[in-house]
């Protein structure tokens, strides 16, 4: 089956459906998602977005902050750009109708703080901005008659002059060839202009807040088109996440510890952060992971304690009202007992190379949000950058296609996907002793801290697999998790490639081999 678009969007985040907004009064847009709309990761993004909105901030301050998380790696035009466009994108989100938490007299909004934040800047939807941002962007897309939404489609590849009847070598992206998850057929998909908006890769690891999709499936077929990929080390550690045997990946809100909330050692209640950085609970995420990390190793622990008990009750429920009620229904009342926290995979900040208006390096495909790697973040991000990059990058792309829609060719004939040759999968078995087996050598190998052996014994593993995973992909007919299995193979290889080029600690990317940070800041950059 083939359908036709002006312009396709491969996710339903908060890049992709601004991006489809931006696009639709003369366009026809097209939204794929790979389970349901709000399945991604916008609707999970409990803290807020950050935004000069106070008169004793200000640009410089909130470029300064970004970098100095980012370790000297972020792109200074691009911080600019993006920190500028930040009071407009929020604006935007208001006009939508997104119900930002109000301040108190003459304040509009409240703000919160985070770490890395020399000010308060973060506007939020109490602990569940995401949600809201997600609901209002969904609403306004559904409502266009521009835009069709098709949730329960698996991307598999884009398709490239090489899918053509007419085979061209000219790198153009048509569109994608998908699998439509309630007919179990691929469709081919074409379109002037593509846009990748899938997310990180959060979920080639065995701890991760990512949601169960993150799979990189955007990095990985950009990469097997031709694009580079760029810092795929540089990947985040929540350093709070709930330490629970029943609940996986229930993320603690950075602003816990933007409003008092204190790390303590749970056999004895040390303050332990001051040990570690003079910011203490409000060090950038890499460090207070790291710390984390370090003290359940040092005194083997399963878990630290996040503490915020020592607020007003009235203040800890009017604040996270999503957390109290989740840990209430677990037993844990955070108004008057602290909240076992462990590190997870939070973040993917390397991705997709893109330039101010989010294109790729191949003609006709854009990106933006988490699949990137824009220059914004650099070695770390800065909590509350992520929805922010989302919503700039997201318009950037759509007023780029705008612009210069004369000059995107029109797809041409394209082959329809040929399964003649394969034939079901006989176990799927082997697709879950694969994926258990990429995560979980990704955390013990490539984690939080990392050395050169590590990294290699993870290169081998990942060689094993590519090969095996080769061979399903050739052999049987695709379904969703060999699909997935088949990208997270790919963006396991890159992650490690570039782990092991770098020779310095920076950022995200620490390694006892190469413990000092080098003098000059430079990107890893993958060539296909």
């Amino acid at each position: 089956m083939s359908n036709s678009y002006d312009v396709l969007i491969i996710g339903s985040g908060a890049a992709g459906l601004t991006a489809a907004l931006n696009l639709a009064a003369n366009k026809r847009v097209a939204v794929i998602a790979k389970g349901r709309l709000d399945e991604g990761a916008t609707g999970w993004a409990q803290g807020g977005i950050a935004a000069v909105l106070e008169e004793d901030d200000s640009f410089d301050a909130h470029v300064r902050d970004t970098m100095i998380a980012g370790a000297g790696l972020n792109d200074l035009k691009v911080v600019e750009h993006v920190v500028e466009g930040a009071p407009r994108a929020i604006e935007r989100l208001a006009e939508l109708g997104v119900p930002f938490n109000a301040g108190d007299g003459t304040d509009r909004w409240h703000l919160t703080r985070e770490g890395g934040h020399s000010h308060r800047r973060i506007v939020h939807v109490a602990d569940a901005t995401g949600w809201a941002v997600q609901q209002a962007l969904e609403k306004a897309a559904f409502e266009h008659p521009n835009i069709t939404l098709i949730p329960d489609m698996v991307a598999i590849d884009l398709v490239t002059g090489r899918h053509a009847v007419e085979f061209s070598t000219s790198g153009a992206v048509h569109g994608l060839y998908a699998l439509n998850r309630k007919s179990g057929q691929v469709e081919t998909i074409t379109a002037r202009a593509t846009i990748l908006a899938t997310g990180g890769a959060g979920r080639a690891y065995l701890y991760s807040t990512a949601p169960r999709g993150a799979t990189g499936d955007g990095i990985a077929m950009a990469w097997r088109a031709g694009c580079r990929v760029s810092n795929m080390e540089f990947m985040q550690f929540h350093p709070t996440c709930l330490y629970n045997l029943e609940v996986k990946n229930f993320l603690i809100t950075e602003a816990v510890r933007g409003e008092g909330g204190r790390l303590l050692i749970p056999t004895t209640g040390e303050r332990f952060m001051p040990r570690f950085d003079e910011r203490g609970e409000l060090a950038p995420r890499d460090i207070v992971a790291r710390a984390i990390d370090h003290e359940i190793k040092r005194l083997g622990l399963d878990y630290v304690h996040l503490d915020i008990s020592h607020r007003e009750p009235e203040f800890v429920r009017e604040h996270f009202p999503n957390i109290y009620e989740k840990l209430l229904g677990l037993g844990i009342d955070i108004t008057r007992e602290p909240i076992p926290v462990v590190p997870a995979q939070h973040y993917t900040c390397g991705g997709v190379v893109v330039d101010l208006d989010g294109r790729t390096d191949a003609p006709g495909l854009y990106a933006a949000g988490e699949v990137t790697q824009s220059g914004l973040h650099g070695a770390n991000r800065l909590a509350s950058n992520s929805l922010l990059e989302c919503l700039v990058f997201g318009e950037a792309a759509a007023h780029h296609i705008d612009a210069h829609w004369e000059t995107l060719a029109e797809p041409p004939a394209i082959k329809p996907w040929d399964e003649s040759r394969v034939s079901d999968l006989d176990e799927e078995v082997v697709i879950q002793q694969s994926w258990g087996e990429i995560r979980r050598f990704m955390w013990n190998f490539v984690g939080i801290v990392r050395t050169t052996k590590r990294l290699e014994r993870a290169a081998n593993r990942v060689d094993l697999l590519r090969r095996e995973v080769a061979g399903y992909y050739r052999d049987f007919r695709v379904t969703p998790d060999l699909i997935e299995l088949r990208n997270l193979v790919e963006v396991a290889d890159l992650i490690i490639r570039s782990a092991l080029s770098r020779h310095e600690s920076r950022g995200l990317h620490y390694t006892l081999d190469y413990p000092e940070m080098a003098a000059e800041a430079v990107d890893t950059v993958l060539v296909p």
